[in-house]
């Protein structure tokens, strides 16, 4: 698997660049919670050109083995985006955060699809088409035992 807070193969293009820095300052400090914490990380990349099974193991350097379940987009942030009624400022403002993120990748993506690869420690891997046909979307760990 890649590394946690390594970016897969960013493209050097214009559209590219502006969809990272939108990408970049939406993911910018937050967090995906589990048993552990960890970063929510932007991608873009040419590597590979359909999002399947496949390619994703390909793009994260996942044994093809790994056991890996697609949700849907909207089941995944779901309950990151959903405020209860004992939330405080902090916990109000992550799940406003997830919904911009959300609104972000549905506006500027197509075929989103959500790739929950490993068992306890898990790779996510929020990927859709961007206008140009590029891999594009967000990447994070969850430890799940």
């Amino acid at each position: 698997m890649a590394k946690k807070n390594e970016k897969i193969s960013p493209s050097t293009t214009a559209a590219t660049e502006s969809l990272m820095i939108e990408l970049e300052k939406a993911c910018q400090g937050l967090v995906y919670i589990s048993e552990t914490d960890s970063d929510i990380v932007p991608f873009v990349t040419d590597a590979i050109d359909k999002i399947d099974p496949d390619n994703i193991f390909r793009l994260c350097k996942a044994d093809p083995s790994t056991n890996v379940e697609i949700i849907e987009e909207s089941a995944f942030f779901h309950r990151l985006t959903e405020k209860k009624d004992w939330f405080g400022p902090r916990e109000n403002d992550r799940a406003a955060r997830f919904l911009k993120l959300r609104q972000l990748l549905t506006s500027r993506l197509t075929d989103i699809s959500v790739f929950r690869i490993g068992k306890v420690r898990i790779e996510i891997i929020v990927a859709g088409l961007d206008k140009d046909r590029r891999v594009a979307g967000i990447r994070t760990i969850a430890v799940e035992t």
